[in-house]
């Protein structure tokens, strides 16, 4: 088994959701003068990583993680569900990895220290599954060791890393943060429930 100063980790940032409730691209509203998919690009410690990908359908998107250095893969059929982001980002990284971490776009108060510290955790136990959890209530980001990376490539519709998670609860280690870490944005209000409305952009 590897240590783990010798294990290699990728990231897939899940960025290609079409916002149905939101009304339009939640990613590219601003909160506190920042766009939420910057926010996501930026809780990510991109030092731990040998890759990190953003699966998107978005051309500005792909454009802005390309700024960031980060690999753009393009889902063409956003219709497929989250399943063909997760297969997308896998298939890009799962032969260079021992790990990787899956990470939705949409959870704008995610720390980076909590992800490193995560990420601390997972190379601790690299034959588990970690997931960031509040009060013991799984939530994302998700790391999955390779043993799990064909499980997650078969994966179908709207089922994401949860499905797999399921079929192996006694493999799952929880990482804990406040509940705000683990808020995903799902309609304006959301956002508006949590700070001054005059500060939104992009709405």
């Amino acid at each position: 088994m590897k240590t783990s100063d010798q294990l290699t980790l990728g990231c897939v940032i899940l960025a290609a959701g079409n916002s149905t409730r939101f009304g339009n691209n939640k990613l590219l509203v601003e909160i506190d003068g920042k766009m939420m998919i910057e926010r996501a690009l930026e809780a990510i410690p991109a030092e731990r990583f040998s890759a990190v990908a953003v699966v998107t359908q978005y051309e500005s998107i792909v454009h802005l993680a390309e700024r960031y250095g980060y690999r753009a893969i393009v889902n063409r059929r956003p219709d497929l569900g989250i399943s063909h982001s997760v297969m997308l980002g896998t298939n890009a990284l799962k032969d260079a990895c021992d790990g990787i971490l899956y990470q939705v776009a949409d959870q704008p108060w995610l720390r980076r220290g909590s992800v490193s510290s995560m990420l601390d955790l997972f190379c601790e136990n690299p034959e588990h599954i970690v997931s960031m959890s509040s009060d013991g209530k799984r939530g994302n980001p998700c790391i999955f060791p390779e043993k799990y990376f064909d499980e997650l490539c078969r994966l179908s519709g709207d089922r994401g890393g949860r499905a797999v998670i399921k079929q192996h609860e006694d493999d799952l280690l929880l990482f804990e943060v406040s509940a705000s870490e683990l808020s995903d944005i799902d309609t304006p209000r959301d956002i508006s429930d949590r700070i001054d409305p005059l500060s939104l952009r992009g709405l």
